[in-house]
């Protein structure tokens, strides 16, 4: 029997998550959401996630810090984390951190599954 796919989502926008949670359950994957970069941490450590949607511009904690927190975690630094922007690709990429990829929001559903089942096929 497959292991049902866990995808951690950290984003501060209450609706963009409940919207990405039931594009990502079309899917057979379980998403845990969290609302700030604080309990996006805590969550990717006691869940252990397949993958984790990441956004960038969040209060308290943001994306660049939790992403740099991934990198530095023995047990989170092998989890693929596609970095959630508004930022525009004509401004270039202002990140001086690694992750997995890229998405530009808005994002429709078709590219959001596009891109979440490319890393998640490298896990295979």
């Amino acid at each position: 029997m497959k292991k049902n796919v866990r995808i951690l989502l950290i984003d501060d926008d209450v609706d963009f998550v409940k919207a990405t949670t039931k594009v990502l359950q079309s899917k057979p994957y379980e998403v845990i959401a969290a609302y700030d970069g604080k309990e996006g941490l805590e969550k990717a450590r006691s869940e252990k996630p397949d993958l984790i949607l990441l956004d960038i511009l969040m209060p308290k904690v943001d994306g660049f810090a939790v992403a740099e927190q991934f990198k530095k975690d023995q047990a989170l630094s092998k989890i693929p984390v596609l970095a959630l922007t508004s930022f525009s690709d004509s401004y270039g990429q202002p990140f001086s951190f690694e992750v997995s990829d890229f998405i530009q929001k808005p994002v429709s559903p078709k590219d959001l599954l596009a891109m979440v089942e490319k890393h998640l096929g490298r896990l295979s």
